[in-house]
Order: C-alpha cells, then structure tokens, then sequence
C-alpha cells in the first residue's frame, strides 16, 4: 500500500514538471504514478504537432539525466487527456495504440533494482504511443469523436445504481466517478435490458 514516500514521489513530479517543460515545452502535464514506483511508469501528454512528435518526447525524455532515464515504461497521450486519470489513460491507449507503429522498445540504462531486466543495470524500456493519428502519419481514415457521457448522465446512472441491482460495486467503478468513457455503452445495455423509459 502507499505509504509516505508516495507522497514525496508525487512531490517530485510536481516540483519537476515545470523545468521539464522548460526543456519540452510541447508536455502538458506528467503522472508518476504510485503504482509504477514513480520510475517504472510516465504518463505524459503533449500537445502533438508533427509526425512522430511522441516518439521524440519518448526519446528526449529517456536522454534528460538520471530522474528520467531509468524510466521502464513511457506512455505519451495527447494534450486533452488527463493524465493523473490513470482508467482514462487506459481507455485512450487501448483505442489509440497501434501495435505496428506506436510501441518502441529502447534498449537502455535501468535501474539496478530493476528485477525484469536480465542483466544488471541494462535493459529494454517501453515507449507507448497512445496519441490521434494523422494522415501524415499515414493514417487514411477520419479519426473518430471521443464517447462521453454529460455530468448530467453520469449522476443519473449513479444515482439509479442500486435500482439496476449492481449496487455492491465498488463506489470507485460507479459511473458517477468516472470521467466519462464507456458509460454510452453501459446505458444502452441498461436500456436494452430495462425498457425505452430508462435513463
């Protein structure tokens, strides 16, 4: 469980986020996450303007020194996205990756605790580009609008949780508290299910 260094990592990202986007001006904002032991895992969004553009942030932030170099896993969203929504990042970089073009694996520095790598302090690092892709990025078809839900529809559903029968979710998984994604395609089923009058 989390205990105080996961506030002194969060910290950390806060404190460096601002001279990193002196170096990266196109970052919008970085997660850390607790999960990823703040080295294992970046989550960074950027405002994408050319072809390309989130690998060479993988890679310029894989060469800026020790607190970034270390780092296993880098996954590169676009500007919109929050990235400090770890469910919604997920969501983004299981509809937006391709597997062809938006993994690179970077052979590399990794920390010496690092227990997946088969040597000591040399490993593979995982660059996830989960960014809209463009035509000039050889993308031929329009990319489509973001599902989500209004405020509105999320608190209607969370506030009818209990009557559906699935009240003994999590309150984390309730709709009311999530940023949006997916909860069109539970609605429908619901209504499917329930009749015309369901919200």
């Amino acid at each position: 469980p989390p205990m105080e260094d996961a506030w002194l990592g969060k910290a950390t990202e806060r404190i460096f986020l601002p001279l990193l986007q002196m170096v990266l001006p196109e970052v919008v904002d970085m997660n850390l996450p607790v999960e990823g032991g703040f080295h294992n895992l970046a989550i960074v969004s950027i405002r994408k303007q050319y072809p390309g553009h989130a690998k060479k942030v993988m890679n310029a932030l894989w060469g800026l020194g020790h607190m970034m170099m270390l780092t296993r896993m880098l996954v590169v969203v676009d500007a919109d996205v929050d990235v400090q929504d770890v469910r919604s990042v997920a969501w983004f970089v299981l509809n937006n990756l391709a597997p062809d073009r938006g993994i690179v694996q970077m052979p590399g520095p990794v920390d010496d605790l690092d227990h997946g790598s088969y040597n000591v302090a040399y490993g593979v690092k995982l660059g996830i580009d989960a960014t809209r892709k463009s035509a000039s990025e050889g993308y031929t078809r329009e990319w489509p609008p973001d599902i989500a839900s209004s405020a509105s529809v999320r608190k209607r559903v969370g506030e009818r949780w209990r009557e559906y029968g699935l009240d003994r979710i999590e309150k984390n998984l309730r709709p009311d508290s999530w940023s949006g994604q997916g909860l069109d395609a539970l609605a429908r089923l619901l209504r499917s299910e329930r009749g015309p009058e369901a919200p």
